[in-house]
């Protein structure tokens, strides 16, 4: 009987050794991705095109035909893409495919803000749209004088839709379009 008592306290403390010596494991604290974007500064764009805008001196412009721009921010990989196209009687026909382009994101967005905007002196008047979720735009806009001018923009960026992943980047960009809406001018 005293043999197995023995051999009792010699497993314990050989299992307490064992287990006893082990580094306390702690939890570790929740971190959190910094991302740091220059402040802003823009400057006008101007060209032979129909209207003029303010853009953001960091990102790249590009010139296509018809007085289509895309507005790349190479660091973030994503750009605005710009399209003008001239009123003919046909506002109703731009006004409802600006309106469609946006609302095709309604399966995978997570909300549609739709924000009116009116600048009566510039005579520019349109509707930004933010798109919250996992689709595949964040932001996209149209702007019209009603009778001679029309202009959308969106913004998409190269990477897999996450929207918790890109939206420090999206908020930035997002902004910048907002300046360009609200600096639009018509030639």
């Amino acid at each position: 009987m005293r043999k197995i008592g023995s051999v009792f306290i010699g497993f314990v403390v050989v299992v307490l050794s064992v287990t006893g010596c082990k580094k306390e494991v702690l939890p570790k604290p929740s971190g959190y991705l910094r991302l740091d974007y220059p402040e802003a500064s823009y400057i006008s764009f101007q060209n032979q095109c129909p209207f003029s805008f303010e853009r953001n001196d960091a990102a790249v412009i590009s010139g296509q035909s018809n007085c289509g721009f895309t507005i790349t921010y190479p660091k973030m990989k994503a750009t605005i893409y710009l399209t003008y196209k001239p009123v003919q009687n046909n506002i109703k026909e731009l006004l409802r495919d600006a309106q469609k382009l946006t609302y095709e994101h309604v399966i995978k967005a997570d909300d549609i803000l739709e924000q009116p905007f009116i600048n009566p002196d510039q005579k520019v008047y349109g509707m930004f749209y933010q798109v919250e979720g996992n689709a595949a735009t964040n932001s996209q806009f149209y702007a019209t004088d009603s009778t001679r001018h029309f202009v959308t923009g969106s913004i998409y960026f190269y990477a897999k839709p996450n929207f918790d992943s890109v939206m420090p980047a999206a908020s930035f960009v997002r902004d910048d379009m907002k300046r360009l809406l609200e600096t639009l001018k018509w030639k």
